[in-house]
């Protein structure tokens, strides 16, 4: 294939002023990728170079440098990785398709159907990201460009590899571009980005792009805590960090532990996050500097612990042991924290060279190579079992913004383990709940979850889990999700099922509403709705089937009296209802207070055990249900726009689980304690006070407006007849509510 129509392909004959001033860094790329990979494919390499090279030609960056500096920094980074041919060749050409004449046919001849798919990833992934900041808000765009992303992960996990060092070099040269530029990659970076490459397991490369991108969104931030560390550093003394290296190493080599021992000083954007998350002194935190030790054994980690443990004393609470519960980024280590000389606290973190090998590199560790031969490591854990779980979603039809929201908690949190009643294990983000865990186990059994068992004890399932405890899910055949359910959970695995879920209740109960309009208005006519009605009905409106065909009357969307007559056009609708002989049927109300079939009033709150009428309004959604007595069916009858008025009744167990709203006025006497009287009184009589407003104030009384929930009429009457007993209330009386909301109502 050859260049796309408008486009003029540079010949080879054309100078190459990028390729002469670039060639002495690409000597060193190939130095440093035979240094690992003696067995390298050069040809290829250099057939990549030469065409990356001529391809971009007299392009330059943003800084004035010539544009093919860029993909050979890229490869640069990967050849840190130690990564293969194909994705140090792939780094070299990632830009050429989007930014040239080259087509990925002219790739895929010239470098094979691999790259050439690499290639077209990365992209893909590009074009998405200059497109959608255009024409979408930053959300939509984000979310899009995300789930492309990892849909072209799952296909090949190196195109994350070639993006994140893209990323990460397009970071360290964001000085040449605008200012309103500069922040939203760097926005990018620290919300997606960032934490991806923690998640690959390739933290180094996290904490750089956090620390670019904080340079850009909070400077300020990053200043205070580098000259905080300063003083610190004075304070304890610049020889601390090397007399801790030596201790340690001589406490292990008396012991006959070989190991390596280095110290690293956390970057500042992770030292500022840790104070806000933990919101204590800078003083106060550990791992300001991290000291490794690097053994040759798991049971050289153990007695490499046990050495430190006695050499300084133990922070009680900061052991992890990450070895026995690796992290599902793969991550193994043991971490504990110390006293260390002059009272600093000190954190230790041990492994072997395995495990360390692969905390750098993370998955990359997949196609790592040394000495010529892919490296094997037992601890590389590839990114396919996380990303099933994220693909999961997708086939699940999640929007793309809650798709970004699942994979954002996934990735943001630290976990914490906690065992089924077999014993299984099941890693749950820091702030899980029962719920979540429920939900981490089945679908269903989070759905029809009621409760937990913790560690042998009852528990509500929002309580929150800590490490290692037990949990029992109790589950119950007739539960079912609500939407406060979405607050009680953090993993993105649960809030992608309750909404699933209620969607899906919404949907049924809009269908079982909509067929009892439909039964009732062929009832009235005095005939009996068929499966050949609905049919006929289904094939006139041309919907999919009979629920498409309930929920549409359920919002308004049809009206039952044109279902009747499609299902039966030849009858005359108002003879046949002249000779109906049953009376009109009533439609009951079932359920909670929030339906996606019925609204109540806002005006006259009606509760159960309340005489209530529904309102069908052309072009509303729903049904509209008032008291009996509701000052506002006065005005729908008189201006017409109440187009049916339904008889209703409160269906069996309307009044058992649900709670309802409505307001009440109290006058109380100014007294220290009268307000704390009349909330214990409430609570006492198992109400709750939705809101509370006081309206007026004088030197002798005042007067409260509450917005109570309540079960019932009769509970309502108990609440009220009680507060007016009370000493201190003068008065109290149920009122409508208005939607001006400025305290006043009407006296009911």
């Amino acid at each position: 294939m050859g260049a796309s129509a408008g486009e003029t392909r540079p010949e080879t004959s054309a100078p190459l002023p990028a390729a002469r001033a670039l060639t002495g860094e690409y000597e060193i790329l190939k130095t440093r990728i035979l240094g690992y990979n003696p067995d390298s494919d050069i040809d290829l390499l250099h057939r990549a170079f030469t065409l990356g090279a001529r391809a971009h030609g007299f392009q330059d960056r943003a800084s004035g440098e010539p544009y093919f500096t860029h993909p050979i920094a890229v490869a640069n980074l990967l050849a840190d990785l130690r990564l293969d041919d194909a994705s140090i060749a792939t780094a070299l050409l990632h830009d050429v398709v989007e930014d040239t004449g080259y087509t990925r046919g002219d790739i895929e001849d010239m470098f094979g159907e691999e790259i050439a798919g690499l290639v077209a990833g990365v992209t893909k992934l590009s074009e998405i990201e200059e497109r959608d900041a255009v024409v979408t808000s930053r959300e939509e765009a984000q979310a899009e460009n995300f789930r492309k992303l990892i849909l072209a992960v799952a296909r090949d996990a190196r195109v994350l590899l070639v993006k994140l060092a893209d990323r990460l070099h397009n970071m360290r040269t964001l000085a040449g571009l605008r200012p309103e530029k500069q922040d939203r990659i760097a926005a990018e970076t620290m919300e997606v980005y960032a934490p991806l490459a923690g998640r690959m397991g390739m933290q180094d490369m996290r904490e750089e792009l956090e620390d670019l991108a904080i340079r850009v969104l909070n400077p300020g931030a990053r200043t205070s805590v580098l000259r905080r560390f300063a003083k610190l550093r004075h304070k304890h003394g610049t020889m601390v960090v090397g007399e801790v290296e030596r201790d340690i190493e001589a406490t292990l080599g008396a012991m006959g532990i070989k190991a390596r021992v280095s110290s690293r000083q956390k970057r500042p954007y992770s030292i500022w996050r840790k104070l806000q998350e933990d919101k204590v002194g800078f003083e106060s935190l550990s791992d300001i500097v991290a000291f490794r030790i690097v053994v040759n054994s798991e049971d050289d980690c153990y007695l490499a612990l046990g050495a430190v443990h006695r050499k300084w004393p133990v922070v009680p609470g900061r052991f992890k042991d990450y070895i026995s519960q690796p992290k599902t980024n793969g991550y193994r280590s043991v971490h504990t924290t110390v006293i260390g000389p002059n009272g600093w606290r000190v954190e230790v973190q041990i492994r072997t060279t395995a495990m360390h090998e692969h905390a750098e590199r993370g998955v990359a560790a997949h196609w790592s190579y040394r000495d010529g031969l892919r490296a094997e490591n037992p601890y590389a854990v590839g990114p396919t079992l996380w990303l099933k779980d994220v693909l999961e979603r997708l086939e699940q039809g999640a929007r793309p913004d809650e798709f970004l929201e699942h994979v954002k908690l996934e990735m943001y949190h630290d976990q914490v383990f906690c065992f089924t009643p077999k014993g299984d294990v099941r890693r749950l983000p820091k702030g899980a709940t029962a719920l979540d865990f429920a939900y981490a186990i089945h679908t269903n059994l989070g759905n029809s979850c009621v409760g937990a068992r913790v560690d042998g004890h009852q528990a509500p399932f929002w309580k929150e889990l800590r490490n290692g405890q037990n949990v029992e899910i109790l589950r119950s055949d007739g539960q079912q999700p609500s939407s406060d359910w979405e607050d009680m959970v953090t993993t993105g695995r649960a809030k992608s099922a309750i909404r699933r879920a209620l969607r899906e209740i919404e949907r049924s109960e809009r269908a079982r509403f909509g067929r009892q309009l439909l039964d009732r208005s062929f009832t009235r006519a005095g005939y009996d709705l068929g499966e050949d009605d609905l049919t006929r009905a289904i094939s006139v409106f041309d919907l999919p089937n009979t629920d498409a065909l309930f929920v549409a009357v359920a919002a308004s969307e049809l009206h039952p009296d044109e279902v009747f007559k499609a299902a039966n056009p030849d009858l005359d609708r108002d003879a046949s209802a002249e000779i109906a002989a049953r009376e009109e049927p009533a439609v009951f109300l079932r359920g909670a207070q929030r339906s996606p079939v019925h609204h109540f009033c806002p005006v006259c709150m009606p509760i159960p055990f309340e005489r209530i009428i529904g309102v069908v309004t052309a072009g509303k959604d729903g049904v509209s249900v008032h008291r009996i007595d509701c000052s506002l069916l006065a005005e729908d009858d008189s201006d017409g726009s109440a187009e049916e008025w339904l008889d209703m009744f409160w269906g069996e167990g309307a009044d058992a689980v649900a709670r309802y709203r409505t307001r009440a006025a109290l006058t109380l006497a100014n007294e220290p304690g009268a307000l704390g009287s009349v909330c214990t009184g409430v609570g006492a009589l198992g109400a709750n006070i939705d809101d509370m407003r006081i309206v007026e104030r004088k030197p002798s009384y005042y007067k409260v407006v509450i917005d109570l929930e309540v079960r019932d009429a009769r509970h309502l009457h108990r609440i009220l007849r009680a507060l007016d007993a009370q000493q201190r209330v003068d008065k109290v009386e149920r009122i409508a509510g208005v939607d001006a909301g400025d305290g006043r109502g009407l006296p009911t």
